[in-house]
């Protein structure tokens, strides 16, 4: 199957939903079961934002709940950056192209966002996660640094940033 068709099935069978308090205990599970860190009731609070709306994703395949894609909206020196918070999918649904679409579709909202512009996405990856990090690579992200002693209570401490620009559409004015 070529990569487009591949694509495309994967789109036909992938949905989004924007987060709610009807969804945030399925949130809340896939996070317990995705990623070894317990999160804040602040983080669960912040991904229901309005304003994060087209960044904070339940993924579903086939009607079924497999994974989450939470971001926030940070400014730095007067750049807006899309910080991406977690990005999971269960194991069984992993390398059926589910993340790869995910992470397409985030970037897309981040492309066509304007309130505000959005220059930059990064995120932290440990540093012992050699395919979550090629899967970013994949992706147009590159190492920027080592974030040492990034987690608390997990071994190994690091992460690695990673970054990318976003690019504007074309034809957009870049003022």
């Amino acid at each position: 199957m070529t990569s487009s068709k591949k694509a495309e099935a994967v789109s036909s069978k992938v949905s989004f939903a924007s987060l709610t308090q009807n969804n945030l205990g399925t949130v809340r599970k896939l996070n317990s079961v995705l990623f070894p860190i317990k999160y804040s009731e602040k983080f669960y609070s912040e991904i229901l934002l309005p304003e994060v709306e087209d960044f904070c994703k339940l993924i579903y395949y086939n009607d079924i709940p497999v994974g989450t894609i939470c971001c926030r909206i940070e400014t730095k020196d007067s750049v807006n950056h899309l910080y991406l918070l977690t990005m999971g999918i269960l194991a069984p649904y992993r390398s059926l192209g589910i993340g790869s679409y995910s992470m397409d579709v985030i970037l897309q909202a981040a492309t066509t966002h304007t309130k505000p512009k959005i220059g930059r996405i990064y995120l932290h990856v440990q540093v012992s996660n050699d395919g979550a990090k090629r899967f970013y690579e994949r992706h147009g992200f590159r190492a920027s640094g080592i974030d040492e002693g990034y987690y608390k209570k997990i071994t190994p401490s690091g992460a690695w940033v990673l970054e990318r620009n976003i690019e504007p559409l074309e034809g957009e004015n870049n003022n």
